[in-house]
């Protein structure tokens, strides 16, 4: 499909920096089939059955910006994927600079040396000495956040609990799983009581869910592979709730995409373990989700696309084009979505 169809026009002020507080008090867009309403995330029981399942990403967002210097040249490297104890995909700001075992010297004493560049531009860095490395990018590192808030402001202390989510427990990831960010203990309680059950996989968000799709058709990009993982015991307990009736809703995209990485043609969701680089546009069937609580996304995204997929294009052009004309505040810290399409 062409790109530009995913465009739309976006005023810069609806780009949210801070999130709302409480989390749970922020605005959410009600997308059943093709109507639209507008509620708060506080509603979100009201809008669920019991018996429904909500799927939480419980993976933890780790400091993965870095800066640094090789000789006199400034370098910014932004951790992307783990590739080994010590080593991780990245990309690197000033990477011309950069060359096969160039030394990287952070902040903090901590030093890595660079390696192996690919197509799309990215380096291995590989953390030099004997401390954990999860220790060193701690001491060295700051939170990732998106580059539309962080070119408006810098990180601050505020954003090492602002961009994680309740959920967070399996280190690894470089960006949050935003959809989550909106759940307070207050609104977990409220959906224990209405019966609406919540289970948790862990995908690893890489800093690839940020980059812009530079092709002019869907099927020119290529998807960065980030590495996800559901026990048995999990899927079993999914399979099991589908096939009593209840809906499974997952919380954010990135939950989404890897219970559809773990789904067979049936909808039968099987243990997985290891990378998926699954790309979901219009007409792609979905077998093992049947609706999506998520923020909304930039233009032309493989976000955006993949909404569209599961709601339609129009739908989800006039969802949009209302939450613009009603104020809704944008992107990871802005207000949620609920897309409930109808059930066939």
């Amino acid at each position: 499909m062409r790109v530009d169809l995913f465009d739309f026009d976006l005023p810069p002020d609806r780009i949210a920096l801070r999130p709302a507080r409480p989390r749970d008090s922020a605005r959410l867009l009600a997308v059943r089939g093709k109507e639209i309403s507008d509620r708060t995330v506080l509603d979100l029981p009201k809008l669920l059955c019991p018996g429904d399942v909500l799927l939480f990403n419980d993976t933890k967002v780790i400091p993965a910006q870095l800066e640094g210097r090789r000789g006199e040249a400034r370098i910014g490297v932004t951790l992307h994927k783990r590739e080994g104890p010590r080593s991780w995909r990245s990309f690197v700001r000033n990477a011309k600079r950069i060359h096969d075992g160039d030394r990287i010297e952070f902040d903090a004493g901590v030093t890595a040396t660079a390696s192996e560049r690919v197509e799309d531009g990215s380096l291995l860095v590989t953390f030099e000495g004997d401390e954990p490395v999860e220790l060193l990018i701690e001491r060295a590192g700051r939170m990732p956040l998106p580059p539309y808030i962080a070119s408006k402001r810098p990180p601050d202390q505020a954003d090492r609990e602002d961009y994680q989510t309740v959920f967070a427990r399996e280190a690894g990831a470089v960006a949050a799983p935003t959809a989550a960010l909106h759940f307070t203990d207050r609104l977990l309680h409220a959906l224990d009581k209405r019966g609406v059950l919540r289970e948790t996989l862990t995908l690893h968000v890489g800093a690839g869910t940020f980059l812009p799709v530079k092709s002019d058709d869907t099927s020119g990009h290529r998807m960065h592979s980030e590495w996800g993982k559901i026990d048995a015991a999990t899927a079993d307990r999914l399979n099991a709730a589908r096939a009593s009736g209840g809906r499974l809703i997952a919380v954010g995209t990135t939950s989404l995409r890897l219970a559809e990485s773990a789904a067979d043609e049936d909808g039968q969701i099987h243990p997985f373990e290891g990378d998926t680089a699954i790309f979901i546009t219009p007409g792609y069937r979905f077998r093992a989700v049947d609706g999506l609580m998520t923020n909304f996304h930039l233009p032309r995204s493989t976000l955006f696309m993949l909404v569209s997929a599961l709601m339609g294009l129009d739908v989800m052009k006039r969802a949009y084009a209302q939450a613009i004309d009603q104020g809704y505040r944008f992107y990871s810290y802005g207000d949620s979505s609920l897309l409930l399409p109808t059930r066939s």
